[in-house]
């Protein structure tokens, strides 16, 4: 099954020529799903020819306008085609009050449900059949959330070698055993599952900070990402002002990412005080921390492969 990063954009603040504002886009087979919707974001996904008509759910971080202004165009998008299934959309207080608005002013013509949940607690908010999308809380200038979309455990793989030796006809006991249950062969031998089935494997994780303090308690909230999407908004220099306006260098970026042994982790929501050339700088002292960073660029994409 796969697991496909697209960054939509990573600028922060303000759009530049060549940075559209925050927004990135998880595909997990036919499911899609929106962390932040700069403005910007629908350029992007023409560009990369992605089916914005499934995007199943919207997860915003908090109510800044270079998180939100995409909204609107996106909800009007959708109306063109014939869509029957809710648009969910999850964020901290004031959302709501945002579609709602948008929607009055604007006077937009929407043709399918949009479900809206503010997330006032960290929690569960969004499930499927074999993952689910989990908030935890940020610190910024206004109440803000980072998220993680995670897998259950996939079961182990069935050994048909083994099952051979033990002398199992291949057919309806294979599936019985892989299912979980035992079964009895012609003389009576019972076998159980874990005699021919290996350990649970690991499911992925996909984890979206942005727009906080550096908090120790982040690193505990992306255990073990396969990959982390963070802020690294500025260099040492402006460590200051970045707590200042409660954001993180590239530094604390790194810092979190080496704390939670992330398997990767890129950069987003640049001040357009740095130019392109210039993330290097960002790019060097987040390496200094966790020398697998990266940065994250306009229609990147990311593949989140299964480790076994």
């Amino acid at each position: 099954m796969n697991l496909e990063v697209f960054v939509l954009g990573c600028g922060g603040m303000m759009p530049l020529p060549y940075r559209h504002l925050t927004s990135v886009l998880v595909r997990r087979e036919g499911e899609l799903f929106l962390f932040d919707c700069g403005e910007g974001t629908q350029v992007s996904l023409k560009r990369l020819n992605l089916k914005w008509k499934k995007i199943d759910a919207i997860f915003i971080s908090h109510t800044h306008a270079d998180h939100v202004t995409g909204l609107p165009g996106i909800l009007m998008l959708n109306s063109q085609v014939d869509r029957t299934e809710p648009l969910y959309i999850y964020g901290p207080p004031k959302i709501a009050e945002y579609i709602e608005t948008s929607r009055k002013v604007l006077d937009m013509y929407i043709n399918y449900p949009i479900i809206v949940k503010e997330i006032t607690a960290p929690c569960l908010v969004h499930e499927g059949k074999d993952f689910y999308v989990r908030s935890f809380p940020l610190q910024h200038t206004k109440t803000c959330v980072g998220y993680t979309l995670e897998e259950l455990d996939r079961p182990g793989e069935f050994n048909v070698e083994k099952a051979q030796q033990l002398k199992i006809p291949a057919g309806p006991l294979y599936g019985k055993l892989q299912r979980g249950e035992n079964i009895t062969l012609q003389d009576g031998t019972v076998v159980t599952p874990n005699q021919v089935i290996g350990s649970a494997r690991h499911g992925r994780k996909f984890s979206f900070v942005t727009d906080t303090l550096y908090l120790k308690s982040i690193a505990k909230e992306v255990m073990g990402s396969d990959l982390l999407i963070c802020e690294g908004m500025f260099a040492d220099d402006c460590a200051d002002q970045a707590k200042e306006k409660k954001h993180m260098t590239a530094r604390q970026a790194g810092i979190i990412a080496r704390d939670s042994l992330s398997k990767k982790m890129a950069m987003i929501h640049y001040s357009p005080r740095y130019t392109d050339r210039d993330l290097d700088i960002l790019l060097k002292q987040a390496q200094e921390e966790y020398p697998s960073a990266c940065l994250s660029k306009d229609r990147m994409i990311f593949e989140i492969p299964y480790e076994d």
